[in-house]
Parts: structure tokens; C-alpha cells; sequence
């Protein structure tokens, strides 16, 4: 290639590292702010302030991990510039690919995992070719024993960041519990002290030991005498809180997050920069070695990336301010924090994932053990316990209630700051957004923020994301690899068209986010233009929806039990996309109702909490029929005979008393006619009475082997849903009348 076209991968080097900066924040903001804002420690501009000033000076700090971009992963003496410069470009256009489209979809993913697999892929990629040529083995041009303890190491994080955080925050809880009031005075002094003593201590003592500051001679005694240092923050912090908190009204555990938040942000940029400048830099440092050599770009070895790395400040400072910039503007970033704080929670609400056969087993699990720990712990202790864990949950009811309270928030902050910077003074790229989702999610855990109404949710949302990390490994690595020997054998005209694909595919997730966001907007729009319809009558509104829903149940009990009579498989097909749509409108009902609460009028706010029993219901109602519809479907997609002719017909007449059990239910709720709930009442106890005495025929029919193992478990679930129908709809019948009476209350 002609010299010209070195410069030109240098500097497209630095345009994908600008890119992948804005790209690289936006995906890596909800590390460090999730925490303040998920327990509102301060007004966003506070937050972001502390965040900005922390990855100011944090970048300083990042001088000795510019390394691994250098030499961590691959060989550097085993590939020549020519090579160099064409892996580092595949590499940063992988990587800027491969975050964006995880911002897209508002998932945090890991930057240094990705970056570690990029250059991991580019580098085999091009060593595959390399043998191909000129002979050897690929091993030799891989730094092996470097990358797997980085990959190790990461791996390894999502353990411990999960264990430290579910134990530290247990002991903390333990401490505090959830009544702040009586238990600040005395604890929060102790507690903070020795929070801030852990930020401070690492903040300067692996802080500086890495930093452009590192020979200065108060360096080297605060490096040496460590513990003496700990010693000192964590008596000074003590006394100053405690005279806080005597003395003035000044709330020391909010500046405990805010503090939290600065480090955790000076934290993550001191370790992760290198994920967004580290190629770039390593590309500059190869072109200059190059430049002055005199030796052709084909035949001059990188041995001397080898050495040590000392970066210009100003380089630093200045990406420093590009990711400062990106941290106030990006609404990215806003949808990635949002998901995280989502699932770390102290409320049910809404959940943004649902549940799955993995994440059930493991919630059973769970509560297993948890059971059978509390059977061999004393009961004064068990009972001691459970109140210092015991949770007023009216406590969300307020606008302003945060996702979840300071105690959790500064453990969040402490625990990760301190597994981050140990890593990094190891020059170990620990993965920040590992360490400090995992660390919320154990902090979760152990608050008991994952009840049995949301455990199952979380820890699917959970599996979803770690399953993004690893897809992210998978993807980074082929991706990287594909790119990188594409342009070792095309060079330039491969480059070029690489470009342009790249800045089509970031011009179009721009525009998939943006719908993304409008879509999500409009939603909620049109769920506070319904509710605000007739903001003197709530009962409308709610009815509207409601019987809306109920017409859809009923075609779907008709459609269902047609195409399962007939083996129809493409009317089961439909009747079970009906019933996912019947789901998925309740859910977002459920989604939209905590949006739209506080664009309510007053008068409204008691109506409202029935309205919310009513969704509860429907959901619950709309779960039945897609467990109904899946078990059907997949009875007649595995070639199973149907069920004996009077067996067909008992069913059905089961069916058709519970249609029009619900029928009677819809006109009920259309007319508000609250004086025939006691009659439904009865119908209701009659179908149950029915469904019962139906069921034990049928136990008695498999007792007596006249009924085969596959039938009757399917047509015992069928009978299951349908008892679970009947309840759930007097459950809507109740809650709708007092919606409707309170309804009533507030329009005379």
C-alpha cells in the first residue's frame, strides 16, 4: 500500500474512536449513575456533575492501561505495521458496530469485553492468513496466557461482584433496615465513615499508582504506607459525619452516593478508556515508530509496542471531554440506565422481561433453600430478621418514592469502586459494566427486592443481559475476525467499503432508536389520553378496555376449542397469536398505569388502585388462556390422538357454561350493574363445583386405565385454566365495582 493510505487508516482510527466514545458512554453511563439516580441522591444536574468531574480526573489515571490495547492480547514483535494497522481498523469498526446496535435496544453490554474479543478475532484472523503464507502456528501470535487471564477475570467478576454485593448489602440491611429514621442517628456516622474511607483510599492509592503521577514523592509514601492511610479516611470520615449528623440536617449517605458516584465514574475511566482510545493510541504510537524507522511498512516488526506506554495527558483530557459531553446529551444512555434501575428496584410495577423455564427453576430453587434456612435458624433470630427486612411497600405509592433507598445506592457504589480499582491496579481491564450490574443485582437480592411477584421477571432480565455479554464475546470475536481478514487481503477498497457500511448501519439504528423512543412515548400518550378522557370518570375509561378485552377472551375460547376438535392446526396457530396479543395488551396496560398515575387528577388516585387490581387480574386472566393455548397446540403439533367422544363433550360443556359465565361477567362490567355480583357469585361456585366433579372422573378413569397418561395431563390443565379462569373473573367482576364505586364517590 502507498504511504498515504497509512495515514488514512490513522486517522479514520481516531474518527471510529470519537464514534466509539459517544457510542462507548452511552452504553457505559448506567455503570457509575444508576445508583443516584435509581435512589435520587441529588437533582440530575448534581449527579451528572460529580459523574463528569470523575471521568475528568479518572482519565489521568488510565495511563497504564493503554498497555493491553498494545500487547495484552496478541503478540506485537509477530505482526509487521502493514499488519498492525489494518487489525486495529478491524477492531474499531467492529467495535463501534457491535455497541451501537446494543445501545439500540437499550441493553447494557460489556466495552471491554467486546474490545478484548475484537482485537482477540482481528488478531487470529490475520495470524490464520499470516500461516497460510508464510507458515508457523497461530499460537505464537497470540499472547495466550495474557488473555485468558483477562477473559478469565471476567468471567470470574460476575461471580464475585454477585456474592460481595448480595453479602455486603445483607449486613448492611441487617444494620439499617428498611426504617431509616430510628437507625440513621445511630449508624449512618459508622457507616459512611467507612464508605468513604474505602472511595478515598483506593480512589488515591490505585489511583495515582498508575497515573502520569506515579513517581511524585507523596505518591510513593501514600502507596507505602497504606493501611495507615485507610486508618486515617476512616477515622477522619467517622468523626466528620457523626457532627454532621448531630449538628445540621445534612444528609451524610446522600453525599455517601454522590462521592460513590464521582469515584465509580473516575473508576470506570481510568480502566475503560482504554476500550475506546487504547487502538487508536497503539495505532499512533505504530505509525510514529514506523514514520522515523525508514523501513518499509512490510517488513518492519511492532516489537517495539512491547515497551512501556506513556501517553500524552492531553490525549486523555481530551477524550475525557468528548465522553463528558456524550454523558449530558446521549438519550441512549438514558434507555440503557433505565433498564438496569429496572430491575434493581425495591417495588413489583411493571417488568420490562418476562419470565422463562430457566428463570422459574432457579426462583424455585431459591426458595428451597431459603426455606430450608429458615427452618434450622432460631426463631428469635428468624424473627429479628425478618424485621429488620421487613419493607413498607406505601412507600412507593409517593411520585418522588426512588427505585430504592441510600443504604442500597452506597453499597452499590462502595462494593463496585472497590472491585474495579483492584483490577485495574493490576492493569486487569475488569469489565465495569459486569461488575457494577451484577453488584445491583446482588444488592437486589439481598433486600428481598425480588419477591415472588417479581423474582422470576428479574431473574429472567438478568439471564437476558449476561446472555448479551457472552453473545457479545461470540459476535466481537467473528465479526473482528471476518473484518480483519477481509482487509488483509483487499486492502483499501475493503477499507472503503467497510466505512460507509459502518456509517449506514449507525445512521440506521439512529433512526430504529428514535421510532423506538416515539413508539414508547405514544403509549403512554394515548394510555393518559384514555384515562384523561373523562378525567370526572375513570369507570369509562377502565370499562372501555376492559370489555374490549373480554370479547377478545371470547373469541379466543371459541377459536381454540374449534381448531383443537378439528386438529386445525394453522386456527390453533391463530388462536395462540390471539392470546399472546391478549397478553401483550395487558401487559402494557400494567407498563403504562405507573406512567400515568401522576398525570392523573387527585380525585382520581383511589379509582385508580382498583383500576390497578383490575390489570392485576386481567394479566393473570391473559397468562391462563396462553398456557391453555400452548398446551393445545403443541398436544395436536406432536401427532397425539384427541380425547374420547364423551370426554369431548364434557369438556365442551364445561367450556360453554364458563363462556357464558364470562359473558355474564362482561355485560355486569359494561352496565356497572354492581347488584348482580352476588348472582355471578353463584354461577361462579356452580362451574367450580362442576369443573371438580369432572375432574374426578377423570382421575378415576386414569386409576382405572381408561384414560392415557398424554390426554389426561392435557385435559387436567384444561380444567386447571379453566377453575383459574373462573376465579380471576370475579376477582375483575369485585375490583371493577369498586372502582366503580369509588367512582361514584368522587362524582356525585
Amino acid at each position: 500500500m502507498a504511504d498515504w493510505v497509512y495515514l488514512f487508516i490513522l486517522i479514520l482510527l481516531f474518527i471510529l474512536a470519537f464514534s466509539d466514545l459517544i457510542i462507548g458512554v452511552s452504553n457505559d453511563a448506567v455503570n457509575f449513575l444508576s445508583s443516584a439516580i435509581g435512589s435520587k441522591a441529588g437533582k440530575f444536574g448534581i449527579i451528572m456533575t460529580m459523574a463528569s468531574l470523575g471521568i475528568l480526573i479518572g482519565a489521568v489515571f488510565s495511563n497504564g492501561m493503554m498497555e493491553v490495547a498494545r500487547k495484552g492480547i496478541f503478540h506485537p514483535e509477530m505482526y509487521m505495521f502493514s499488519d498492525i494497522l489494518l487489525l486495529f481498523a478491524a477492531v474499531m469498526l467492529s467495535d463501534v458496530l457491535l455497541l451501537d446496535f446494543f445501545n439500540t435496544l437499550g441493553l447494557p453490554t460489556s466495552t471491554t469485553v467486546s474490545l478484548v474479543f475484537d482485537l482477540l478475532g482481528a488478531a487470529v484472523g490475520i495470524a490464520i492468513l499470516k500461516v497460510a503464507h508464510d507458515g508457523g502456528q497461530v499460537l505464537a501470535y497470540i499472547n495466550s496466557g495474557k488473555a485468558l487471564a483477562i477473559i478469565g477475570g471476567i468471567l470470574i467478576s460476575v461471580v464475585i461482584a454477585f456474592i460481595v454485593g448480595t453479602i455486603v448489602q445483607w449486613f448492611a440491611r441487617l444494620l439499617f433496615s428498611f426504617n431509616l429514621n430510628k437507625t440513621y442517628k445511630k449508624f449512618a456516622g459508622l457507616w459512611t465513615g467507612l464508605a468513604l474511607a474505602i472511595i478515598t483510599h483506593f480512589m488515591f492509592t490505585k489511583g495515582f499508582k498508575n497515573s502520569v503521577f506515579s513517581d511524585e514523592p507523596f505518591v510513593i509514601w501514600i502507596i507505602h504506607n497504606q493501611g495507615l492511610v485507610l486508618l486515617i479516611n476512616f477515622v477522619f470520615w467517622t468523626i466528620v459525619s457523626q457532627l454532621l449528623i448531630w449538628f445540621t440536617k445534612f444528609n451524610v449517605l446522600k453525599f455517601t452516593v454522590l462521592i460513590g458516584t464521582f469515584a465509580l465514574a473516575m473508576a470506570f475511566a481510568s480502566n475503560d478508556l482504554v476500550n475506546f482510545i487504547g487502538v487508536p493510541l497503539a495505532g499512533y504510537s505504530s505509525y510514529q515508530i514506523w514514520h522515523t524507522s525508514g523501513v518499509d511498512a512490510a517488513h518492519l516488526s511492532m516489537e517495539a509496542l512491547s515497551g512501556k506506554v506513556n501517553v500524552n495527558p492531553l490525549f486523555l483530557i481530551g477524550a475525557a471531554l468528548v465522553m463528558i459531553v456524550t454523558l449530558w446529551t446521549s438519550k441512549k444512555a438514558r434507555s440503557v440506565i433505565a433498564t438496569s434501575v429496572n430491575l434493581s428496584r425495591q417495588d413489583t410495577g411493571y417488568e420490562k422481561f418476562g419470565s422463562t423455564q430457566v428463570s422459574r427453576a432457579l426462583v424455585r430453587w431459591a426458595i428451597n433453600i431459603s426455606e430450608g434456612i429458615k427452618k434450622i435458624t432460631p426463631k428469635p433470630v428468624q424473627k429479628f430478621i425478618d424485621k429488620r427486612f421487613e419493607y413498607d411497600r406505601k412507600q412507593q405509592l409517593s411520585e418522588d418514592a426512588p427505585a430504592f433507598d441510600m443504604v442500597r445506592a452506597s453499597v452499590n457504589l462502595v462494593v463496585a469502586s472497590l472491585l474495579i480499582s483492584f483490577a485495574t491496579s493490576l492493569k486487569l481491564p475488569l469489565s465495569t459494566t459486569y461488575v457494577t450490574f451484577m453488584v445491583a443485582m446482588g444488592t437486589s437480592l439481598a433486600d428481598k427486592a425480588w419477591g415472588r411477584e417479581s423474582a422470576v421477571y428479574r431473574v429472567t432480565g438478568v439471564i437476558s443481559v449476561i446472555s448479551g455479554w457472552f453473545l457479545t464475546a461470540l459476535i466481537a470475536f467473528t465479526v473482528a475476525m471476518i473484518i480483519a481478514m477481509i482487509l488483509f487481503e483487499l486492502k483499501l477498497a475493503a477499507l472503503i467499503v467497510f466505512v460507509a457500511f459502518a456509517a449506514f448501519l449507525i445512521y440506521r439504528s439512529q433512526l430504529l432508536h428514535k421510532k423506538l423512543e416515539e413508539k414508547k412515548q405514544n403509549e403512554i400518550k394515548e394510555a393518559i389520553d384514555e384515562l384523561e378522557e373523562n378525567k370526572k370518570d375513570l369507570v369509562e375509561s377502565a370499562t372501555k378496555r376492559l370489555t374490549r378485552e373480554i370479547d377478545n377472551i371470547l373469541e379466543f375460547l371459541e377459536k381454540v376449542h374449534i381448531a383443537f376438535n378439528e386438529k386445525n392446526r394453522r386456527s390453533l396457530k391463530e388462536a395462540l397469536q390471539l392470546a399472546h396479543q391478549i397478553k401483550s395488551n395487558a401487559k402494557t396496560l400494567k407498563k403504562n398505569i405507573y406512567s400515568t398515575v401522576k398525570e392523573l387528577s387527585e380525585e382520581n388516585l383511589k379509582a385508580v388502585q382498583y383500576y390497578v387490581q383490575v390489570i392485576d387480574a386481567l394479566r393473570e386472566i391473559a397468562n391462563a388462556i396462553v398456557f391453555l393455548a400452548e398446551r393445545m397446540y403443541e398436544h395436536i403439533e406432536n401427532n397425539h390422538d384427541l380425547f374420547q367422544e364423551q370426554e369431548m363433550k364434557e369438556l365442551l360443556e364445561i367450556k360453554d357454561d364458563l363462556y357464558n359465565y364470562i359473558l355474564e361477567c362482561k355485560i355486569v362490567i359494561e352496565y356497572k350493574n354492581a347488584e348482580k355480583v352476588e348472582e355471578l357469585r353463584e354461577i361462579k361456585n356452580h362451574l367450580l363445583i362442576a369443573i371438580e366433579k369432572l375432574k374426578n372422573k377423570v382421575l378415576k378413569k386414569i386409576r382405572e386405565n381408561k384414560f392415557d397418561i398424554i390426554n389426561s395431563n392435557l385435559y387436567l390443565n384444561i380444567l386447571a385454566e379453566y377453575k383459574n379462569l373462573a376465579l380471576f373473573f370475579i376477582r375483575i367482576v369485585k375490583a371493577h365495582k369498586r372502582l366503580y364505586s369509588a367512582g361514584k364517590k368522587h362524582n356525585p
